[in-house]
């Protein structure tokens, strides 16, 4: 990588949705008097009686939860979605088009314990919760009314997550997101004019380099890509070609767990505190069992920038013009590579 790239404005090119980012790497030396967010290190209790996602408590709509030992599902209170929907279209012109949209909203509570998240949980804890991704993909794979399936984590009040107890959730739609199916037409693309995966063919590529690899295990590979927005986005692949997570077997699963709790305690270790983000599985959709262009990923969107009190706000120009970033990817992937490896709550 040119080292004028790492000091001069440029823009980079994202071959999965076809869009552009804007790096400004000399800005990071502008001084930052704007909002300082609180440090995220409050203790919380191993069960919160007022919790509604806390084994055995109330919910909001007076459902009593199990005693749960592991991991707990059920349809969401509040979906955003229902399974049924309106009926036909309202299309009074192009200009003006309405379709009806149903699917399913589901919880997914990674463990009892109200205290804990990933990044402090076990490997062992954790393959649990990729088993259960697993098994609820295949069961709504299975049903006519169904399309896509969105696993996704909001960690942080910040990113909008409205009780801090270690949890995910499972949104299917009646049709593939856009977001997606950008994803899925792009892939389809670089293969029929390629004649291989592009998301294989980028890990090789970063994996040959390294500048961007954060870290790697026998199954995965965790790297800042090239075109990443948000300061210290993550994309985590699998090295082996897989159209979706239902694709793994027993090890490369014990892989992902592993994967995802390092992810989380670099994350933590970054600026010490309980890191928020969004993380989110893009894999193919449900009835595209025959495509061989889908290549299963998972993305972390997280909004801090420069500490634990400063975060990334997409304003003015990025909101307007295109999507902007201060610190080149090789910069952050390099302050994520050189973080301790143990919890900075677990040091002695």
């Amino acid at each position: 990588m040119s080292n004028n790239l790492q000091d001069c404005p440029h823009k980079r090119f994202n071959p999965l949705t076809g869009e552009w980012v804007l790096v400004s790497p000399h800005r990071t030396k502008r001084p930052w008097q704007g909002l300082q967010e609180k440090n995220q290190t409050d203790m919380l209790p191993g069960h919160d009686p007022k919790c509604y996602l806390c084994a055995g408590n109330i919910r909001n709509q007076g459902v009593i939860n199990p005693d749960y030992k592991d991991i707990f599902v059920f349809d969401n209170d509040f979906p955003a979605l229902l399974e049924e929907s309106i009926n036909g279209s309202c299309d009074q012109d192009e200009l003006f088009k309405v379709e009806p949209e149903s699917g399913v909203c589901r919880v997914v509570c990674f463990s009892p314990r109200h205290d804990l998240s990933i990044s402090r949980m076990k490997p062992k804890a954790v393959r649990k919760v990729v088993d259960v991704w697993c098994d609820q993909f295949r069961e709504l794979e299975d049903r006519e009314d169904i399309s896509y399936v969105q696993i996704f984590e909001n960690r942080g009040d910040i990113m909008g997550c409205s009780n801090p107890h270690p949890h995910g959730q499972i949104w299917a739609t009646s049709s593939i997101p856009v977001i997606p199916a950008l994803e899925d037409s792009r892939q389809k693309e670089y293969r029929q004019e390629k004649g291989q995966c592009m998301l294989c063919r980028y890990a090789e590529r970063e994996l040959e380099s390294g500048e961007r690899v954060v870290f790697e295990n026998d199954s995965f590979v965790a790297l800042v890509p090239f075109w990443a927005v948000w300061p210290f986005e993550i994309m985590l692949l699998p090295k082996a070609h897989m159209g979706a997570i239902t694709d793994m077997n027993g090890s490369q699963k014990e892989d992902l767990a592993e994967a995802l709790v390092s992810m989380g305690i670099r994350y933590d270790n970054l600026f010490e505190t309980s890191f928020p983000y969004s993380m989110g599985i893009h894999q193919r959709p449900v009835h595209e069992k025959g495509g061989d262009h889908w290549h299963w990923h998972i993305h972390y969107y997280p909004p801090l920038l420069r500490s634990a009190t400063v975060r990334k706000f997409m304003v003015g120009f990025e909101m307007m013009g295109m999507p902007q970033r201060d610190i080149t990817a090789e910069q952050s992937a390099k302050q994520l590579r050189d973080l301790p490896k143990i919890h900075f709550q677990d040091r002695g």
